[in-house]
């Protein structure tokens, strides 16, 4: 109801290009946002999709974020897992269309799962590499070995908790960031945090269903009033952030 609630509200915020008044903004929202390209990446896409539909093998889950809304049981199949939790083909397609718009030639991930995103920011450049992180250990040996049987070389899974993990990371900044883990008020401010200090000017962070809880839409607010911020596009299920200091401080609701 909370969800249902919110999005009778960002409705009526909303726009589309046509209410856009950055440049920046108007750019990625008609050139990425909207770009009907079929481009021939999304029959790999399609293809990995299909691949685990139909995967009946059975996993122990370590789940280290909040917990699932669906299962009951920490033993799930990955079917399961990718029909009820995965990326939707819709999701997975904008993030391609992301990397490959931004040209970003390193991209992390909080939350790795079954790949399904990750394949699709690794497609985005292929020159490009990506780091993602997966606390459950035997999520992350399925999908490292999924990715590789699908010719994917250039992601790096990084297994752990978070907070054990980003400490960690080598000296790399990052282009894309894409926060898709746990969805807790208090945790992903505080990836946040951590994370504006492997950014630069142009980096780009994406966060998932900040829709998700009362405690995510606080998170989200509290990311939008942070003093490095300027631009934020709220797109209901994903936000979208930029540290562009040419840009005058702005919200923008967009209909994706």
């Amino acid at each position: 109801m909370f969800q249902i609630l919110q999005y009778i509200k960002f409705l009526f915020k909303s726009t589309n290009q046509h209410g856009v008044h950055s440049p920046f903004v108007y750019d990625l929202v008609t050139k990425c946002f909207y770009d009907k390209t079929i481009y021939p990446e999304y029959m790999l896409l399609k293809k990995y999709r299909a691949l685990l539909f139909k995967n009946k093998t059975n996993i122990t889950i370590k789940d280290f974020g909040s917990g699932s809304r669906v299962f009951n049981s920490n033993e799930r199949l990955v079917k399961a897992i990718a029909k009820n939790s995965g990326t939707t083909t819709k999701r997975a397609q904008l993030l391609f269309r992301l990397v490959n718009y931004f040209n970003a030639k390193n991209t992390l991930e909080l939350g790795t799962s079954l790949g399904l995103a990750t394949q699709a920011m690794a497609l985005g450049n292929p020159k490009g590499n990506v780091v993602t992180i997966e606390g459950c250990p035997n999520i992350s040996k399925f999908t490292a070995r999924q990715l590789s049987e699908e010719n994917i070389n250039n992601v790096n899974i990084k297994t752990g908790a978070f907070e054990s993990i980003l400490p960690k990371l080598d000296a790399t900044i990052y282009d894309i960031i894409f926060f898709d883990g746990n969805h807790n008020k208090q945790a992903t401010i505080s990836y946040f945090k951590t994370l504006i200090n492997k950014s630069h000017n142009d980096t780009i962070l994406i966060f998932d269903d900040i829709y998700w809880s009362k405690d995510m839409l606080q998170a989200w607010e509290f990311i939008k009033t942070h003093p490095k911020v300027t631009v934020t596009v709220d797109t209901f299920f994903w936000g979208f952030v930029s540290f562009r200091k040419e840009q005058a401080k702005e919200n923008f609701y967009i209909r994706v």
